[in-house]
Order: C-alpha cells, then sequence, then structure tokens
C-alpha cells in the first residue's frame, strides 16, 4: 500500500496546526505513516450502511450498463441508416469508432474534475451531456450529425464507466473490493450484450431513430436517479490528486517564511520547491508557530477554495504510466477490450453474412457473450477475493497489490484456446450452437481475467483510483478506435480463423505481462515509493 509520510522539526516553541476544515482534516503525529486510502474522514462511506451502499452500487452499475449499452446499440441499424441518411460505409463506420474514441479518452477529463469538484457534480454535468446527444441524434438529418452528437453522446456517457471504479473504490476496502467490483462490472457486459437485441427489436418494430428515444430516456432516469438518489462518496481527504493540488495553491500564496517557521522533512521552504514534480513528492500542510507570526498572514485550506483550473488532467495520467507496473497491466487490459469489440463487430458480420440471420436473431447470439461476460466478472470477481484471503492468511496477514492478479492465472490457460477454437468454428460455418457455446467460453475466460486486472490497477494506486480508471479507460477506448478500423478489412483478408488465432497469439502475449507483474510488481511499487521518500529526505 502506498503511504505518505509528513515530517516537521519542531521550533523554539510548539507549534499548532491550521484550523480544522470540512475539507482538510488535521492530521496525524508527524512520526506516522499515513496511508492516504484510510484518512479519517467524516461520514466515511465505507461505514455507510448495507442499504445506501447497494443504492450507490445500483445507480452506478445502471449508468455504466446504459453506456456500454449505447456503444452498439445501432449496429444492427446501420443498414438503415446508411439508407435514411445516404451515407457511406465508411461514414457509418466513424460513428461507431468516433464513439469509441471519445468514451475511451475523455474520462481524463472527467476524472480530473472528479478530484475537485466530487463525483456527483461529474455525473450530473455527463448524463446532461449524454441526454442531449441522444435527443440530438434522434432528431439528425445527416450523417455528419450524427457523427458530432454520437462524439457527443460518448462524451457524457464516458464518465459513468471511469468515475464508477471509483465510486466502488470509495466505498468498498480492499478485503471486499474484488467481490463488488465483479458484480459492478457485470452491468457494463450486459450493456453490450443486450444492445443488438434491443436496437434490432426498436428497429424492426418502429425506425433506426427509435433506439436513440430509448437511450434518451434512460438518460433522463439516470440523471434523475443521481440528482436525488446518490450521495456522493468522494472524500478530498483520500484523494492525493486534491492535496496536492491544494499544496500548490498554498505554496503559490505563501510568504517567504524564516527558516525557524516551517521545514518540510527537515529541510527549509524555498521557492525552487514549487515546482510540480517536487510539491507532489512533498506532500505537506504548512504550520503556523504560536509565537513567532509572519508579517504577511499565511493562507490556509479553510480560506483557499480549490477550482478546476487548478486540476492539470495530464500529470495525473502521467504519474500512472511512470510506473512500470501500471503499464503492463494497462497494455493487457486494452487489449482484451479491443479483442471483444472486434469479436463482436465480426460476429454480427458473419451470422448476417455467412448464415442469413436478422438483426434480432444476431443479437439473441451475441447474448451468449454477454451471458459469459457476466459470469466470468461475477465468479472470477469472487474467486479473486478468495485468492486474496488465503494468500494475506499465508503471508502473516500481510496483503500486497500484486495477489490480486494471482487469481487470473486460471482463466489465462482457457482463453487463448477459446478463441482459436471460436475463429476456426466460425470460419467453417459450423453449426450456430457451437458458436454460441465458444462466445460463452470466450467472454467468461476475457472478463474473468479482466476483473482481476481492473481490481489491481485501483488497489495498486490509492489515492488515484480514479486516475488510474481514466487512464485504464484510455488504453481501451484507443485499441477499440483501432480495432473497429481494422477488423473488416482484416476478416475479409484473413477470414475468422487466421484472424482469431492471431489474436489467441497477442492475448498469450498479455497474459505474459500479467505474470511479469505478479513477480515484480511489487518489488517495482517498492521503488517508486523509496525514491518519494528519498526525495522528501533532502
Amino acid at each position: 500500500m502506498a503511504t505518505l509520510t509528513i515530517a516537521k522539526v519542531i521550533s523554539a516553541s510548539e507549534p499548532k496546526s491550521l484550523p480544522h476544515s470540512s475539507h482538510v482534516k488535521a492530521f496525524p503525529d508527524p512520526k506516522d505513516t499515513i496511508d492516504i486510502e484510510h484518512v479519517p474522514v467524516n461520514d466515511d462511506p465505507r461505514q455507510w450502511s448495507c442499504a445506501r451502499k447497494t443504492i450507490t452500487l445500483c445507480i452506478v452499475s445502471l449508468a455504466s450498463m446504459v453506456s456500454a449499452l449505447a456503444s452498439n446499440i445501432q449496429n444492427p441499424s446501420n443498414i438503415l441508416i446508411e439508407n435514411d441518411l445516404h451515407a457511406t460505409n465508411s461514414q457509418i463506420s466513424w460513428t461507431l469508432a468516433a464513439f469509441m474514441l471519445i468514451q475511451g479518452n475523455f474520462p481524463l477529463i472527467w476524472s480530473a474534475v472528479a478530484e475537485i469538484t466530487g463525483r456527483k457534480v461529474v455525473y450530473l454535468l455527463s448524463s446532461a451531456l449524454f441526454v442531449v446527444g441522444s435527443a440530438i441524434l434522434a432528431l439528425s438529418k445527416t450523417i455528419e450529425v450524427m457523427i458530432g452528437m454520437r462524439a457527443l453522446q460518448a462524451a457524457g456517457s464516458s464518465a459513468f464507466l471511469a468515475i464508477s471504479a471509483a465510486t466502488m473504490a470509495d466505498i468498498y476496502d480492499t478485503h471486499e473490493r474484488g467481490t463488488k467490483m465483479g458484480i459492478f462490472y457485470a452491468a457494463p457486459l450486459l450493456g453490450p450484450a443486450l444492445g443488438p437485441i434491443i436496437g434490432g427489436s426498436l428497429s424492426q418494430s418502429f425506425n433506426w431513430r427509435a433506439s436513440f428515444y430509448f437511450l434518451l430516456i434512460c438518460g433522463v432516469i439516470i440523471f434523475l436517479s443521481f440528482l436525488f438518489l446518490f450521495k456522493d462518496t468522494y472524500r478530498c481527504e483520500r484523494s492525493l490528486a486534491y492535496c496536492f493540488a491544494l499544496k500548490r495553491r498554498l505554496a503559490s500564496q505563501e510568504p517567504v517564511r524564516r527558516p525557524s517557521q516551517s521545514t518540510i522533512a527537515g529541510s527549509e521552504f524555498s521557492m525552487d520547491q514549487t515546482h510540480e514534480k517536487d510539491l507532489e513528492k512533498q506532500f505537506q500542510l504548512p504550520i503556523i508557530p504560536e509565537e513567532t507570526q509572519s508579517a504577511t498572514p499565511t493562507p490556509g485550506p479553510d480560506n483557499i477554495k480549490l477550482s478546476i483550473k487548478d486540476i492539470n488532467p495530464f500529470p495525473p495520467y502521467f504519474q500512472i504510466l511512470s510506473r512500470k507496473n501500471n503499464v503492463l497491466i494497462l497494455i493487457p487490459n486494452g487489449l482484451v477490450f479491443g479483442f471483444n469489440y472486434c469479436l463482436s463487430y465480426t460476429c454480427e458480420r458473419t451470422l448476417a453474412n455467412a448464415y442469413g440471420y436478422d438483426a434480432l436473431s444476431v443479437g439473441m447470439v451475441l447474448l451468449c457473450l454477454g451471458v459469459g461476460d457476466i459470469a466470468g466478472s461475477i465468479i472470477g470477481g469472487r474467486w479473486s477475493d478468495r485468492v486474496v484471503r488465503k494468500m494475506k492468511d499465508e503471508n502473516g496477514g500481510q496483503w500486497y497489490a500484486e495477489m490480486r492478479l494471482v487469481s487470473s492465472k486460471l482463466a489465462m490457460l482457457w482463453l487463448p484456446p477459446s478463441v482459436i477454437g471460436y475463429g476456426w468454428v466460425c470460419d467453417k460455418h459450423q453449426n450456430a450452437a457451437v458458436i454460441c457455446v465458444m462466445l460463452v467460453l470466450v467472454g467468461f475466460t476475457s472478463i474473468w481475467m479482466y476483473a482481476s486486472t481492473l481490481s489491481y490497477l485501483v488497489d495498486a494506486n490509492p489515492g488515484r483510483s480514479a486516475a488510474a480508471v481514466a487512464t485504464n479507460s484510455s488504453f481501451r477506448g484507443t485499441l477499440a478506435f483501432v480495432s473497429a478500423i481494422i477488423a473488416v478489412p482484416l476478416q475479409n483478408a484473413l477470414g475468422d480463423g487466421i484472424l482469431f488465432t492471431a489474436w489467441a497469439c497477442v492475448l498469450t502475449a498479455a497474459e505474459l505481462l500479467i505474470i511479469i507483474v505478479i513477480h515484480k510488481g511489487e518489488s517495482w511499487r517498492k521503488e517508486n515509493e523509496e525514491s518519494e521518500r528519498k526525495i522528501l529526505s533532502q
């Protein structure tokens, strides 16, 4: 668990801390090592009742499911859209690719805003954007407007997936997080499975615009749920991003003080220490001496209000990427998501072209992939917590984040063979029932592994969970965008058998990266923490 150490040197008279505020709590004894994940806070979300936590879980799960459902609900209607709006195949592809790219990368902005304003404000803003985008999509008359509004819709829905995982970290402690994350992530996995069924049914019963009216209604329900039922889980004391932003603001407004007044880890405070990188290493709050007063009042947390401009979304992003263990997990996560998007996209084409299935029948077959995804997420999450408890007991009660990844080894054995089997079953045009079985196996094994790696990112980055999940979303969205662009050309050139054999090789390489983190991740994290402590001691 990452920790921060706060130190001071006592002057001639015993200093006193800054006044207590609702935003920044009084800190413990300077000799203490603080676990940012468990800093005491008012109205601790982890102490909420089971009912309150369940309501929170249900709201964010619903929002995440609708966000994921929006990604492919239009797929069964693509031919209808093409004919009605006089669009080309390339333009239709861009409505899908632009959605995935924006939905994947926009959470970098939402996560930064969430570290200042809290989760609830972000949820309300994003759901409002989603409602506006869905409404204009339902009324759009040109393909250009549709592409633009799909991008707006993606920007709004992107917060649900990224910030919801951080919300789960806010209310559930590490010993139960795997199970709850598994239950939560089943919702956004159900969305892509239901999307083709709902979209196909609405298109056949009404027209292609009905799908976006459906999303509009869902968006309104989500907005009202966050407005009236959701209680904010964010606590700034447990946010490293907030603390660093506050430190930068304090440093920029602080007058020059004599060495006897305040020290940071035994060193004088100097103006050249206000560089952003150093500030993130030197987490502290100023201490006001009782007897010696500065000529100019020293600003404190009580009279400083942070705004969005105090948060730059990119330093947290690069902070996550600066750790080798994070990068080696983000790559497999992105590849698994890109693979799943390629799988669902090409499967729809295979079933329509080779089997002659209509939109509703295609959706029913793809539901098997969703069933496997949900089962893998829930069972994999529970298995993850079980493995963590067992390893913790064997380790004398000591826990480290890489224990979470060990549970994914079981799924690793079965994923590549399942992918190869699916590819050649489609290539040889076997009975659709066999395709359904292979889809369940592929979904089960891939998401079992993904549930563990996503929980690991949250566990390995305490105080930065929103930034970690946003970075993960960026990797996922970017690789899904690439997958959407190249899936059809590769399928046409190689066929399903060779295409998914190649995917099996790529996923095997991704599994090797996870194994490396299992064995080396803990030492890498300790090296990073030690380098930060050395900066403090300078």
